[in-house]
């Protein structure tokens, strides 16, 4: 975590030298770019602005050779602490907006709330059986945050996903087994049917609610086919002391 944070800083620092203009040429797009990805990296922690000064002058002092007012080494651990912290809290916020998300989605024309918590809404009724959670299914999917933001897409690859049906989050395994080929759906997915307490990735935090919509392309008995890669995983569990 440190040296990734060392290592975008300087990108960072560098392209400053950008920063008060719009930009023009394709090299400095790509500082600006550099800049926005650096921002991201940096959202776990939730930087007031007085705090991003304080990482611009570590930044500057580290750039300018000035010698160091702390030990760097020292503060391995508290950056990391920082940012589970920071992680946490954002999460814990995730919670309370994604209980308000999940009521108002259960109350949408033709979605159904199901015992386990998730919503499941019907958008084109697919033909056939439904796949059992032992099969290997064929799917396009989309995913986003309750906020719109899209994480994940097999249709901006260009390629479905296949994989076997109780390999991957409890609420997929739940969702697909209600569709027919041909079917789309879409799953709103509360955080104890995704990825819990853990979240995923920098954009799933923890306790988030998480919304899919799914086109089922294909269905395999496990026997006979095999999987090319796994959706939307199941949640590692963490490590018991």
């Amino acid at each position: 975590m440190l040296k990734m944070l060392t290592a975008l800083l300087t990108i960072l620092y560098t392209a400053t030298a950008f920063a008060a203009d719009a930009p023009r040429t394709e090299e400095q797009n790509t500082f600006y770019a550099v800049g926005l990805s650096v921002s991201k990296s940096l959202s776990v922690f939730s930087l007031t602005p007085a705090e991003f000064d304080l990482v611009l002058q570590g930044l500057k002092d580290g750039q300018s050779g000035k010698k160091s007012e702390i030990e760097l080494s020292l503060y391995a651990p508290k950056i990391q602490e920082l940012a589970k912290g920071r992680r946490k809290a954002l999460g814990e916020k995730q919670v309370v907006a994604g209980k308000e998300f999940l009521e108002k989605a259960a109350k949408e024309p033709g979605a159904i709330k199901t015992a386990s918590g998730m919503v499941y809404t019907q958008l084109v009724e697919g033909k056939g059986d439904s796949p059992k959670s032992s099969d290997v299914v064929k799917v396009n999917y989309r995913g986003t945050l309750i906020d719109g933001t899209e994480f994940d897409s097999s249709y901006k690859r260009g390629k479905p996903l296949e994989f076997k049906l109780d390999n991957v989050i409890k609420c997929w395994t739940e969702g697909v087994q209600k569709m027919k080929v041909g079917g789309t759906a879409k799953f709103v997915c509360p955080a104890q049917l995704a990825y819990g307490d853990n979240g995923a990735g920098e954009r799933i935090l923890p306790g988030a609610t998480l919304l899919f919509e799914v086109e089922l392309l294909e269905v395999k008995p496990a026997t006979v086919a095999k999987p090319e890669v796994s959706a939307p995983a199941k949640p590692v569990e963490p490590t018991k002391k």
